[in-house]
């Protein structure tokens, strides 16, 4: 880019920011794709700028993609931009702590992205100070400890009453799963059916590493606990071994979720239990990389 160029698109966007519309974000997210840093920094400045006016849903992902650009400059206007949204830019609270402890980044960008984080979070802790939240099962209006406390435990909301009896329940829950763990595989996890068992000695035969029966939050609200989970390959692997109608309904639902967040979900049913590992190995070869066929075994276990 010429230099007269470059000085015209920088003029401009310290002109955008000075005018304070919503309408001129448009050209600005057009700048911050610009070849000169210089006008890439001023255009994210001035969208910092238009806090307050401008649609958030908009510009946060923008200052967060300016968060990760190569040049310092950028990179320290946009971390500056997002305090400026506040609450609006929770989004961003996982990349600003990664820069913050991160010493290849330039000590005065680690500075100011540990004071956004900051400055972010107690936006977002007033928000919901003021916010009112009514509990999922008797619908009594919560405080605010009450919403904190059931939302870090749970991803929901519940009085304290309401919260004791969730948490008695899940927890005779998890321990009646646990006590139904008595079947031992060939890798030393114990499971609970012995589909499972030809699950994860299909998986410890060809080392692929796998995790078991572990609860995850797989979407904003819901925690689930996938049967196995291929790390490597990002894969979640559910054996329906039952055919109950309650069954059934609690199976659909889960499918659902995977769907929703566009898992990459292997189903694998009792009434195919005796095709199982030919089954698995086809639905798994689908999810490996190019020349990578699981149907054939890596090594032999006891």
């Amino acid at each position: 880019m010429d230099r007269s160029t470059e000085k015209r698109l920088a003029e401009r966007a310290v002109e955008l920011g000075k005018i304070g519309r919503a309408d001129v974000i448009f050209e600005l997210v057009g700048m911050t794709k610009s070849d000169s840093f210089h006008v890439k920094r001023l255009a994210v400045s001035a969208l910092g700028k238009l806090a307050g006016t401008a649609n958030p849903t908009e510009v946060v992902p923008v200052l967060m993609e300016a968060c990760r650009d190569r040049n310092p400059q950028v990179k320290q206007y946009a971390i500056k931009a997002l305090s400026a949204y506040g609450a609006d830019a929770a989004p961003a609270l996982n990349d600003l702590l990664d820069i913050s402890v991160n010493p290849s980044e330039k000590e005065y960008n680690r500075k100011d992205s540990k004071k956004a984080y900051a400055l972010i979070s107690e936006a977002m802790r007033i928000r919901e100070e003021q916010a009112t939240h009514k509990c999922q099962k008797c619908a009594v209006t919560v405080k605010y400890d009450e919403y904190a406390r059931s939302m870090k435990a749970f991803q929901r909301v519940y009085c304290d009453k309401c919260f004791d009896e969730v948490f008695l329940k899940r927890r005779n829950y998890d321990t009646g799963v646990e006590l139904n763990k008595t079947i031992e595989t060939r890798s030393g996890t114990l499971v609970q059916s012995d589909g499972e068992r030809i699950v994860s000695d299909y998986l410890h035969s060809r080392c692929i590493s796998f995790r078991y029966d572990e609860r995850i939050r797989l979407i904003e609200g819901y925690a689930i606990r996938p049967d196995f989970y291929l790390p490597e390959y990002d894969v979640y692997i559910e054996y329906w071994g039952m055919d109950t109608l309650d069954y059934k309904i609690g199976m659909m639902k889960k499918q659902k979720l995977y769907q929703m967040e566009g898992k990459k979900l292997i189903s694998l049913y009792f009434k195919d239990k005796s095709r199982l590992t030919e089954i698995l190995s086809e639905k798994l070869s689908g999810f490996m990389p190019s020349g990578n066929d699981v149907r054939t075994e890596s090594r032999q276990v006891g």
